[in-house]
């Protein structure tokens, strides 16, 4: 159960700067005047920003301004759900709302299509985009700069940064004493036999939970992460946005905590892998980039994660994010399981952040979790995700 959230304002000065990481975010002169843009909250830098991000969550990764205009003209509806609402918004500067009402008027028409035209030309000039209008590397820093800066903002306004628990015990690692139960604890980890014992030392004729023992774990040191974010078709727009800054959080509260974080894109294959390290910055780089367009392999992301992570004796840990069941294979479902199996052997524990799924998916999610001894977190509410993500860290150690 994800924990009760304070509500407590935070204020802008005590966010930590990037480049504080352990020095790993490397920043230029450049990287630095759009951070102050982003810190100082300049409405022009922040609009662009979000222009950019929004268009990378719909899977642009360049704009068609004229061909745009035309949809938008043609049928208002359909254009807006292949773009998103935000979109146009940015690129002309008038209120979804109000373009709705006016985009059938010609003299509406001609003066957004001018808006739209100037707009691009100011990203050209801020190189954020380049000649043939296609997102340039300044573009995608510009967005991932705001996706930190927005989700730190967040997770701190509800107290849910600083909280890391040190605990002794972990559901990970290996058996080393008894506890008496307590609410949240797995039931996998109660001792049927301490348990039955304890209940018959105590003359009672039937278990009762204050007879309850539960196996305690040590932890096993420093952690390695690897999130995998499904990056299928299903997952574009506000889901793909909400998922990515879930990732930004866990890679800056994990690298904050000394553990390592890698990353994983799939959809009907790996299109990006990045083995567990401590580089803060390439990590924001790689998952604000992601663009949704591909099936759903499971598969081919706990293969991956067997290669990426190290020999050493860390805890491995892979976050499975997904919206569906695996379509791409033979026979999907055992060819996921077998790869599970194979990451189970190879001691990496798998969670899955399973977002709306079918009853048909949660049973196989059930299976996953089960034979890689994680935890099933089954969401209704993209909001939830970054908290989730955070707290299944949390329980690593």
């Amino acid at each position: 159960m994800t924990p009760k959230l304070a509500k407590k304002k935070p204020k802008a000065k005590k966010l930590s700067a990037i480049d504080e990481l352990d020095g790993k975010l490397k920043p230029t002169n450049e990287k630095n005047k759009l951070m102050n843009s982003v810190m100082e909250n300049d409405k022009e830098t922040i609009d662009d920003a979000k222009l950019i991000k929004d268009s990378l969550n719909q899977s642009m990764g360049a704009f068609s301004p004229d061909l745009m205009f035309e949809q938008f003209v043609k049928d208002y509806s359909l254009a807006k759900n292949i773009y998103g609402d935000s979109i146009l918004k940015h690129l002309s500067g008038y209120d979804e709302k109000y373009i709705e009402k006016n985009i059938q008027i010609p003299e509406f028409q001609r003066e957004m299509k001018k808006k739209i035209n100037e707009k691009i030309k100011d990203l050209k000039k801020k190189n954020f985009i380049d000649k043939s209008n296609t997102i340039t590397e300044k573009g995608i820093e510009l967005a991932s700069l705001v996706m930190y800066v927005e989700e730190i903002d967040r997770l701190q306004a509800h107290g849910f940064l600083g909280e890391k628990f040190h605990k002794k015990e972990s559901y990970y690692g290996d058996k080393v004493d008894y506890r008496n139960y307590r609410k949240g604890d797995r039931y996998r980890d109660i001792s049927t036999r301490r348990s039955v014992k304890l209940a018959v030392r105590r003359g009672h004729d039937k278990l009762r939970k204050e007879d309850l023992r539960v196996n305690t774990r040590e932890a096993k040191g420093k952690c390695e992460i690897i999130y995998a974010l499904d990056s299928s078709g299903s997952m574009k727009g506000k889901k793909i946005d909400t998922c990515k800054k879930a990732g930004i959080a866990l890679a800056f509260k994990a690298i904050e905590e000394k553990d390592d974080v890698g990353l994983i894109i799939f959809g009907k294959e790996v299109s990006k892998s990045v083995a567990p390290c401590d580089d803060f910055g390439m990590f924001l780089k790689e998952i604000s980039q992601i663009k949704a367009m591909q099936e759903t392999s499971i598969t081919c992301a706990v293969k991956k994660s067997v290669e990426l992570f190290s020999s050493l004796q860390n805890t491995k840990h892979l976050i499975l994010l997904t919206d569906a069941l695996p379509t791409v294979g033979e026979d999907p479902e055992k060819e996921t399981l077998n790869a599970v199996e194979e990451a189970a052997n190879n001691d990496i524990t798998i969670s899955l952040i399973g977002i709306s799924l079918d009853d048909k998916g949660t049973e196989l999610a059930e299976k996953i979790v089960s034979i890689s001894k994680g935890k099933l977190y089954i969401v209704q509410d993209v909001e939830e995700i970054d908290k989730i993500v955070l707290e299944d860290y949390y329980g690593l150690s």
